[in-house]
């Protein structure tokens, strides 16, 4: 963010409102999420031999994670409604580690980027897994939930390996 600019969403007199985009040139932009959801060793053998009542966490909390990333605007007030192209959620199974491993990827061709997307995607698959898993484990933690990476328009392109 720019300091001297300021907060995007406030106007002059410090009232939030959504960012005009319309002069912005339409580029193609993408943004890369994670997250992790940490389990007791119980809860991730439920979870690979699907004994768990209310189904398939895996796939059902994957498409969680795209429908989150769809419906962005409607949780957050001050996103721009996108035309999305394409959003993956992949759920890597860490055993050893009894975690999943969250990782969203949003593309629009557009006018603002896809970063609250990306993020809402492994926000939601990380609480659908939760809510799947919580009648055998309510010690489960949602953790580091962040942007690794976005790039496309005006602001430099981001690497959280990098920074």
């Amino acid at each position: 963010m720019n300091e001297k600019k300021g907060l995007s969403h406030l106007n002059e007199d410090g009232t939030a409102v959504m960012v005009d985009v319309s002069e912005k040139d339409i580029t193609s932009r993408v943004a890369i999420a994670a997250g992790t959801v940490s389990m007791q060793a119980h809860t991730m053998t439920l979870i690979q031999e699907g004994g768990l009542k209310k189904g398939d966490v895996i796939s059902v909390a994957r498409l969680a994670g795209i429908l989150g990333a769809k419906r962005t605007p409607e949780l957050i007030p001050l996103c721009h409604p996108l035309a999305l192209q394409s959003i993956e959620v992949k759920l890597d199974l860490n055993p050893s580690k009894n975690s999943i491993n969250i990782e969203s990827s949003c593309k629009v061709m557009g006018q603002t980027g896809v970063e609250m997307e990306a993020l809402t995607a492994v926000s939601i698959a990380a609480l659908t897994i939760y809510d799947m898993c919580k009648a055998v484990d309510r010690t489960m933690k949602l953790t580091n939930i962040r942007l690794v990476s976005k790039s496309g328009g005006k602001s430099p392109d981001f690497d959280a390996d990098e920074s």
